[in-house]
């Protein structure tokens, strides 16, 4: 995907198995084939982003890592194939210049320390939202990767020049990316926005989980921290994507295509 001279690369990390109950207990298969296999489950990318833009290399979101959470029917994630993604496209951890953390959900943070707590992208500077540190890294009571909180807790304590990069408001972090707070399926939720010569794209993360919450407006997400503010959100996202130049794609979007919104008697997904 090209954005002006912004280059975008999907990349998949793993697989994101989920039955209708990942959407609410009011979801339902029927109806929505094209989501759903026959055995009612669907299976979704754990998508991240690959940014390239006037000369930074900025991963959007980094993965599960090796690891998989089997919480049953109801939704299995299995990563571990990013770094094999990246170097198929010629990049390596050391050419990274900044990792943007749409939360701190598992299959969203997972590469970002090995078992060791030790960074895999040693040169980037690591972009949260500020909101997501006390509810994921603080508290130890919210599930979180062990390995993954103790790299967190290990980077704040070496001080500067730490790569934490904590944000509160709208922030640009390279030319053409600027960071937007999009709160509600966690409390620092933030997306992306890659815009250039007039052409504008969303990196939704998790605000907007599947397209099919445009048809299905009160699908949420399991992992939905503020339910009536994800909803709320999703519909501004929603309608930006309605406006014929932005294209939005999120993380778990089938095949990670991008698309946007068509208005007019019903709005509809348009890839």
């Amino acid at each position: 995907m090209l954005i002006g001279d912004i280059d975008i690369h999907p990349i998949a990390d793993g697989t994101f198995r989920a039955s209708p109950a990942y959407f609410g207990d009011h979801a339902f298969a029927e109806g929505h084939e094209d989501l759903f296999g026959s055995d009612g489950l669907a299976f979704l990318p754990i998508g991240c982003f690959l940014v390239r833009t006037g000369g930074r290399t900025v991963l959007v979101d980094a993965g599960m890592g090796p690891r998989m959470r089997d919480d049953g029917r109801r939704r299995l994630l299995v990563g571990g194939q990013l770094l094999l993604g990246l170097r198929a496209v010629g990049i390596t951890p050391p050419d990274i210049t900044d990792v943007v953390c749409t939360h701190l959900h598992a299959d969203h943070c997972g590469w970002l320390f090995d078992q060791d707590a030790r960074p895999v992208f040693g040169r980037a500077a690591i972009w949260f939202g500020a909101r997501d540190w006390d509810h994921f890294v603080v508290d130890p009571d919210v599930w979180m990767f062990d390995h993954i909180r103790h790299g967190f807790r290990a980077a704040a304590e070496r001080g500067d020049p730490a790569p934490l990069r904590p944000v509160e408001r709208d922030t640009t972090v390279a030319p053409g990316v600027t960071l937007t707070m999009t709160p509600g399926h966690t409390p620092g939720h933030l997306s992306v926005i890659v815009s250039s010569q007039g052409r504008r794209a969303l990196l939704l993360g998790d605000a907007i989980v599947c397209p099919v919450q445009l048809d299905e407006p009160a699908w949420q997400s399991i992992g939905d921290v503020d339910p009536a503010l994800a909803q709320q959100v999703r519909e501004r996202l929603f309608r930006e994507l309605e406006d014929g130049v932005t294209l939005g794609a999120g993380a778990h979007f089938p095949e990670l295509q991008f698309g946007r919104v068509l208005a007019g008697q019903g709005r509809r997904w348009f890839t």
